[in-house]
């Protein structure tokens, strides 16, 4: 390129100046640079205020040519090209210079826009947090074909090869107060901000690598996130983690995992249920006819015997139930003698306790 430069130098002075003005753009595209970073280094190469914009998120970035932020107010576009990402006009970029236009001021605009399309391509539009539900629910679509769900997963940010994860999420307090995203690292020179989940009508989480976005669909919110913190959750939101891989089977799998949610255990992540997740394919009307099933709906007027048969459920020993219910081991015992006479079962016999775990979730999944 440099040889070819040189030639042309020696032919025609623009000539060489449009060569340089292509390899300057091609270095910045090869060091991976960020929209703000085109636009002061178009500002500098221009000698006049460069400027980018993205219709999707409304994102303005203008740069003086001395590399700073320019001030307001702004001059009109003496030069400006559209940035086109598949086919489709994603914002602009311009000059304001303030007498006529350069000669490569075309060339030199035309080269700002591809590079910033690339950015877009690599980064998605923007740092932001509530996501476009329209693109969410193309990104989790059985019937999208995989064309438009990479696309969608682009325009909301995630780079093609993450990893994606879908969340499930239900929530009883505000749901903007219902999470943070931790700070992301930069990303080449992409740079990162931290922010906080709008979340107004969906549930939040916390993604500490890579983007994370939310938008509500119907009475349960979506979260897409290439990692998950179970900790953050905060008290009264239920999540159901589906598993990396296909985006619209994890979301399937993460609202079967929403069901298997209780207040005891408010996240569950569906590779944690093996087998049991089975039981989310039986039909209503099956496990309601079941006689185990039957019994435990029939004592669920009882919160008392419910939670005690839920806590030993939940630990299989006389002794830890009785310490989480603040309760004398013998007191637990006597309850629970009572209740496997209520239900005709024997719960210290393992297959009663294995019985009884089974009604026990099966009842919570109609409940769901």
């Amino acid at each position: 390129m440099e040889a070819l430069a040189l030639r042309l130098s020696q032919l025609d002075q623009l000539a060489e100046g449009a060569i340089r003005v292509v390899m300057f753009y091609d270095t910045l595209m090869r060091r991976r640079v960020d929209l703000p970073g085109l636009a002061r280094a178009s500002a500098v190469l221009a000698e006049c205020v460069a400027g980018v914009r993205l219709h999707g998120t409304g994102q303005v970035i203008r740069m003086a040519p001395g590399g700073t932020r320019a001030p307001d107010p702004a001059l009109p576009a003496s030069t400006a090209t559209a940035i086109t990402l598949d086919d489709e006009e994603i914002g602009t970029a311009w000059l304001e210079r303030p007498g006529p236009p350069s000669p490569l001021d075309e060339l030199l605009l035309d080269r700002l826009a591809i590079a910033a399309a690339a950015v877009v391509e690599r980064y998605g539009p923007a740092r932001t947090t509530m996501a476009d539900p329209a693109l969410v629910e193309l990104a989790i679509s059985a019937e999208a074909d995989e064309a438009a769900r990479a696309r969608a997963l682009r325009l909301l940010g995630f780079a093609a090869g993450l990893p994606v994860r879908v969340v499930a999420v239900r929530s009883q307090p505000p749901l903007d107060q219902a999470g943070t995203t931790h700070p992301q690292p930069p990303l080449d020179q992409a740079g990162a901000t931290r922010s906080r989940l709008p979340l107004d009508q969906v549930g939040a989480l916390i993604c500490p690598a890579r983007p994370v976005k939310a938008a509500p669909l119907g009475d349960t919110g979506v979260i897409l996130a290439t990692t998950v913190d179970q900790s953050a959750f905060p008290a009264g939101v239920h999540a159901g983690v589906g598993p990396a891989g296909s985006p619209h089977l994890s979301w399937r799998q993460a609202r079967t995992a929403l069901r298997f949610t209780t207040p005891r255990e408010p996240v569950v992540r569906y590779d944690d249920l093996g087998a049991l997740a089975l039981l989310a394919e039986i039909p209503q009307d099956v496990a309601q006819d079941n006689a185990d099933v039957a019994a435990i709906a029939r004592m669920a007027g009882s919160p008392e015997d419910l939670e005690t048969l839920d806590v030993y459920c939940a630990t299989g020993s006389l002794r830890r139930a009785a310490d989480l219910l603040h309760l004398h081991h013998s007191s637990v015992a006597r309850r629970l003698e009572q209740i496997g006479r209520t239900l005709g079962i024997e719960l210290t016999e393992p297959t009663g306790l294995t019985r009884i775990r089974l009604a026990l979730t099966a009842w919570r999944l109609l409940q769901a």
